[in-house]
């Protein structure tokens, strides 16, 4: 193992490649997107999204398909203003529309009726575009009830959009009970497919949004052939990458166990790279594994 090295928190001006636009390292976030099943890992998720949302001052969509037999009320879940009466932003008891007056955080809650979950949620996203998925998903055991098979990984795939994904059960890095932020620390391995320096400006711009430049960030490489990225400062020089031998997977939970990042966050490259299919897909299987959020970037 090579000793890894403290980084600088220049990473977001980091020079595109090639085959990617200077723009492309930049990240806006106007709109957010979470799809609930009512389950604890989507409340999870909610929680993340809600406190992102109020962070960047942007919308925030909440959606539910709902199930042929559904006894919950909807309109109850998630609690918006209960957890922010939580965090001390505002009284439970205050009209829905305060919450866009008063933090500035316009949120809306979608109902459908019962369908393909996936379907629902693709069209949804066809005709109003994310620039953040929020999804929980069960760790270890498989995604979210509603999302069997690889629901997950096509929401991810086919939306092009950054995707959140908040195992249950996970250390999370917004504090539920008290709606702290906490991101200090920020895995990002990388490979040489897809080219990753215009996915790593846009991880590094999305923690800088969150907690400001003092987020301590490591790049971490699983094999031999290891990723050149340049400083946009001095292109001549390389940003230093730790590397690792062995299954990519292994080395990315070892070191996250390790080092004990609140946020692994992975370069993707749809159907040719980390969100390939089920079977052998590298970001599926770190998720189900992660001890914390693990955040999909498309390159």
């Amino acid at each position: 193992l090579i000793s890894l090295k403290r980084l600088p928190g220049c990473l977001a001006r980091l020079t595109a490649d090639h085959n990617g636009a200077r723009g492309a390292t930049m990240l806006e976030l106007r709109s957010i997107f979470h799809p609930t099943d009512f389950s604890d890992a989507s409340e999870e998720a909610f929680v993340h999204a809600l406190r992102i949302a109020l962070t960047v001052k942007c919308g925030l969509t909440l959606l539910h398909v709902a199930a042929p037999v559904d006894e919950r009320d909807w309109m109850t879940f998630p609690y918006v203003r209960e957890t922010l009466a939580r965090w001390g932003l505002m009284s439970e008891y205050e009209p829905q529309a305060t919450v866009a007056e008063k933090l500035g955080v316009n949120i809306a809650k979608i109902e459908l009726a019962p369908q393909s979950t996936i379907g629902a949620i693709l069209q949804h996203l066809d005709s109003n575009p994310a620039d953040l998925i929020v999804l929980g998903t069960q760790g270890r055991e498989g995604v979210a009830r509603w999302l069997n098979g690889s629901v997950a990984e096509k929401i991810a795939r086919y939306a092009k959009a950054p995707t959140l994904f908040v195992p249950n059960g996970a250390r999370g890095f917004v504090d539920p009970l008290r709606g702290e932020i906490h991101l200090k620390r920020l895995l990002i391995p990388v490979d040489n497919t897809p080219k990753p320096a215009a996915a790593v400006g846009t991880i590094m711009r999305f923690a800088h949004m969150l907690t400001g430049p003092a987020v301590e960030e490591r790049l971490f490489h699983v094999g031999r052939d290891v990723p050149q990225l340049q400083h946009h400062a001095k292109p001549h020089l390389p940003v230093p990458v730790a590397t690792v031998s062995g299954d990519p997977v292994d080395g990315i939970i070892n070191e996250a166990m390790a080092w004990q990042p609140d946020l692994i966050a992975m370069p993707t490259a749809g159907h040719h790279g980390f969100l390939d299919a089920l079977r052998g897909s590298t970001t599926e299987r770190v998720i189900r594994q992660a001890p914390c959020p693990v955040l999909a970037v498309p390159a």
